[in-house]
């Protein structure tokens, strides 16, 4: 069996953020995960995040070894279900199969909660993260060059998005 099986998906809650936080750090330091260089305050990222589908997986002995969110794409109106996904992996668990496990349950709650286009924003090097979406039906819009420099380096990003066959339709 592997980990993804052995892990307790669950609401993220404000407890949750030390483990939450490491686990940014985690990704961080791959240089591959995102433009930030550190990891925010707890107020900074609880307002800049969707109140609801905020999960963690939680492996046995309770440990958080993943998490998942989504962050509103705009303020307007309009683009009330479009979101931003973001799912991280602590070092010692990636490939088990918990950020997939992550990403389905998250698309799921995303829907429950009337999101209707979901997107990510992915490094190229990242194949891994990359083949996760795909799988979980996220398409390769394109890949948007130069997006943003980060220690002085210029980073591509590629936009994958995923449209709800359920909600929205």
């Amino acid at each position: 069996m592997d980990a993804a099986r052995r892990v307790l998906i669950e609401p993220m809650t404000k407890e949750d953020w030390s483990a939450v936080r490491e686990i940014y750090l985690d990704g961080i330091l791959t240089g591959n995960a995102t433009f930030e260089t550190q990891a925010p305050e707890w107020e900074q990222w609880d307002a800049s995040h969707a109140r609801s589908c905020r999960l963690v997986a939680r492996a046995k002995g309770r440990a958080v070894v993943g998490w998942a969110a989504l962050s509103p794409v705009s303020r307007r109106r309009v683009y009330a279900g479009v979101a931003e996904v973001s799912v991280y992996v602590s070092e010692h668990a990636r490939g088990t199969g918990i950020g997939s496990a992550l990403l389905r349950a998250l698309i799921e709650e995303s829907e429950r909660e009337g999101f209707w286009m979901l997107q990510a924003g992915i490094f190229p090097e990242n194949t891994v993260s990359i083949e996760i979406h795909r799988r979980r039906g996220f398409r390769v819009v394109g890949t948007r060059e130069k997006l943003g420099c980060v220690n002085g380096r210029w980073r591509d990003v590629v936009l994958m998005e995923r449209r709800s066959n359920r909600v929205g339709v």
